[in-house]
Parts: C-alpha cells; structure tokens; sequence
C-alpha cells in the first residue's frame, strides 16, 4: 500500500508575487463590513490576501497598490499604516 503525502496548501504573495507556503503568509482581510484586517487565524470570511510578513513584500504591495486590487478596494493611509505595524509586528 502506498501512503500520500499531504500537500500543503500554496499562496502567491501580492508583495513578491512568489508562491510559498501558506503557513509562511499573513492573510490580509476585507471583511464583510468593509473593514481591512489581519487575519491571524486564516478563518475569518471575506476577500482576502497573502502577503510576506518582510517589510520590502509591503513596500513593494504599497507601490503597485497590488494590496488594494487584491482586496478590491481603495486603502486609506490610516489604515495602510496601522497594517503595516502590525504585518511587521506578526513577522517577527
């Protein structure tokens, strides 16, 4: 009898655009309530993104807005900063 190996589930991060493990990501969430959150979990329902938690992953989702279309919406400069604390608060 041969055993399966379990395939992990894969990503692309809206940062690098590379494909990685899904565990090695932080999901980015717009909630149904039009709310952008970190998703610790990976759980919460609404349309999410993947993105390195590395600080040039973030530089570059920021210069090509690659966040904002992932997500499909506009992300204010508040919010983009506390994001940003936080991406780079969960990496380490």
């Amino acid at each position: 009898m041969t055993t399966k190996k379990k395939t992990l589930p894969q990503r692309m991060c809206v940062g690098c655009r590379q494909m990685k493990d899904k565990k090695q990501l932080i999901r980015v969430v717009r909630t149904t309530n039009e709310e952008i959150v970190i998703d610790p979990t990976g759980k919460l329902s609404g349309r999410g993104a993947y993105i390195c938690p590395n600080a040039d992953c973030l530089a570059k989702a920021k210069k090509y807005k690659s966040l904002d279309k992932a997500l499909k919406t506009s992300i204010e400069p508040a919010v983009m900063e506390k994001l940003e604390a936080q991406l780079l608060e969960n990496g380490k």
